[in-house]
């Protein structure tokens, strides 16, 4: 795959629209060929908007799956990917809110339900970050709300959910980099994402004996509105050229490890496992 040109400077208010990055992101899916890997399945995105959950909601109606989407205020965005999820013949529910609230996950899950009458597969994916390399300017209200988004809803969204899933159901969560080693400029984020891991092993050990499949796909740097709505300009101009490839990764080259975890046809001998995406780097262990 021929190497993206490098973002530049640039610098957004979260949380960040698709259409003002610079350059845009490969998030359609658009040459990916479905094989029916999801007939008949319903799925539930969180963050499904743009970036990663934009691309894993395409993948997934081009597999078959109807699909609903929860995004926390980025209606172009929503109503975007909701028409690609739409052009490849499936439903698409968008749902709107704060999913930091416990209650607004509960109905998440009741309205994907609801709306289309089932569900099998569930993508914690959701994610906020602020850059800040002191731990003394992180303030209490922002280390609960990075957990409440990043953390607490995973865990009370899949827990809404448990009683629509049964075997063959899969969870997904989106972890990071960040959470396998830690990132100094992005304290809070790190713990969370490494939260996140930890959530998958158990809750991996937790269902496995009712046949729901619990994994995590952790990437490295990836093209998002998240990046240029999050961090300073000088950040964004050289993000992801420390990776071996020397590039972040498009959304399109993640979205199909999504569809490894969700399809049992390929993946049903694996749960409580993270997929690490990283361009190239390698970790210990």
């Amino acid at each position: 795959m021929p190497q993206d040109p490098n973002p530049a400077a640039q610098q957004q208010d979260p949380p960040g629209d698709t259409a003002a990055m610079r350059p845009g992101p490969r998030d359609e899916m658009a040459g990916y060929v479905g094989r029916g890997l999801l007939e008949g399945k319903v799925a539930l995105v969180t963050g499904g908007d743009s970036g990663i959950g934009r691309a894993v909601c395409v993948a997934f109606a081009k597999e078959g799956a109807d699909v609903a989407l929860a995004y926390l205020s980025e209606d172009d965005d929503a109503e975007h990917t909701a028409g690609l999820v739409r052009a490849a013949g499936r439903r698409c529910v968008t749902i709107r809110g704060d999913l930091a609230d416990a209650e607004h996950c509960r109905q998440v899950v009741d309205r994907s339900v609801a709306e289309l009458g089932r569900l099998d597969v569930v993508v914690n994916n959701v994610a906020t970050q602020e850059d800040e390399d002191d731990p003394e300017k992180i303030t209490d209200d922002r280390w609960l709300r990075t957990f409440d988004v990043n953390v607490h809803s995973f865990f009370r969204v899949t827990k809404a959910a448990l009683p629509h899933l049964g075997p063959g159901s899969s969870v997904i969560n989106t972890g990071s980099v960040n959470g396998l080693r830690g990132n100094k400029s992005l304290i809070d984020y790190s713990a969370s994402k490494g939260a996140v891991t930890a959530l998958t092993y158990a809750l991996a050990q937790a269902l496995v004996d009712r046949g729901i499949r619990v994994n995590c796909v952790a990437p490295g740097p990836v093209w998002t509105p998240l990046i240029p709505a999050t961090m300073p300009p000088e950040k964004v101009e050289s993000f992801g050229a420390q990776t071996p490839m020397g590039r972040a990764a498009q959304p399109d080259e993640i979205a199909p490890s999504y569809v490894f975890f969700a399809a049992q046809q390929l993946s049903s001998y694996y749960t409580g496992e993270v997929l690490a995406p990283l361009g190239g780097e390698t970790l210990p262990g």
